[in-house]
């Protein structure tokens, strides 16, 4: 632990790499008849490529500024995940149970001919990443998790924290029949600041399923009464985790980053960004790049 914690405190004095135009390949990949869209960028360097899974509500270019960066020195794809953007948008919550969603991170993997990624993910993203990382080890060279604590971690905070229960209040709101009708393209982009961005965001919105946005939570949330878990995950993940949260997340409290360390095999880094909402990536995009970055080259 206190290696991870050092090597987390430097991360904010390292050199930020330069910047440059990004160019991006556009590709699908298929799971089960299901279209997955997803970006390419540096194809043609070597090593484990960073696969990056976007949450709610939200899509590839989330990852814009971080690509920019990492595919300088690495192969980095980011996807639209199943109902948003250019990915398919298939009927009914069970084509959005997490096995599913995945399979279809697996699917990436195999359409671009890697063996093994580095597996990265955001929200609902995070809570794919895990998944797939505790599920698919022998796919799985490195994690990347922003601002979605382990399920196991998030679960016990639903039973035990009240002021948790009451900030995941807006779930049960997103699990009731019909929710999806009350959104709105320009709504969910509320939270995107620059505005050149924003309207790429709601263009990309337009183009989504707001019912299959809101199937995510309906599958997979969990729903009161809630229970802490009796025991630990039979599972723990296997590879290095970097794990960064933004502190002033209303969403997802850091309370439930406790304990984490008890759930992985391997080296935890943690990198806490006070003044960083729920979507660090964008919020603290240097502090974030440079952290992945530097993560990455150890």
């Amino acid at each position: 632990m206190i290696s991870s914690w050092l090597v987390a405190a430097t991360l904010a004095s390292l050199p930020f790499p330069s910047r440059g135009e990004t160019e991006l390949g556009h590709h699908f990949a298929e799971n089960d008849g299901v279209k997955i869209h997803y970006v390419s960028a540096g194809d043609q360097n070597p090593g484990a490529p960073v696969i990056m899974i976007h949450g709610f509500p939200d899509y590839w270019y989330t990852w814009r500024k971080q690509i920019a960066v990492l595919s300088k020195t690495r192969h980095v794809v980011a996807i639209d995940m199943r109902g948003y953007n250019k990915s398919d948008k298939p009927k009914g919550a069970d084509s959005y149970a997490m096995p599913i969603l995945v399979e279809d991170v697996a699917a990436v993997l195999k359409q671009i001919g890697k063996k093994k990624a580095v597996i990265c993910g955001h929200d609902w993203g995070g809570m794919v990443a895990w998944t797939f990382a505790m599920t698919k080890p022998g796919l799985t060279e490195k994690l990347i998790v922003l601002n979605l604590p382990h399920p196991h971690g998030l679960t016990r905070e639903l039973a035990i924290n009240p002021q948790q229960q009451k900030n995941s209040a807006y779930a049960r709101e997103f699990q009731k029949p019909g929710a999806h009708k009350k959104l709105t393209a320009e709504g969910l982009a509320f939270w995107v600041t620059d505005a050149a961005a924003r309207k790429k965001y709601i263009e990309a919105f337009k183009r989504s399923d707001f019912e299959a946005m809101l199937n995510y939570y309906r599958k997979n949330y969990p729903r009161p009464p809630y229970e802490r878990p009796k025991e630990a995950p039979r599972v723990k993940v296997a590879c290095p985790v970097l794990l960064i949260h933004g502190l002033d997340d209303t969403a997802l409290l850091a309370g439930a980053l406790n304990d984490t360390w008890n759930w992985i095999d391997s080296d935890l880094t943690l990198v806490t960004i006070p003044g960083a909402g729920h979507f660090v990536q964008q919020d603290a995009a240097d502090l974030v790049t440079r952290s992945m970055a530097s993560w990455l080259d150890r």
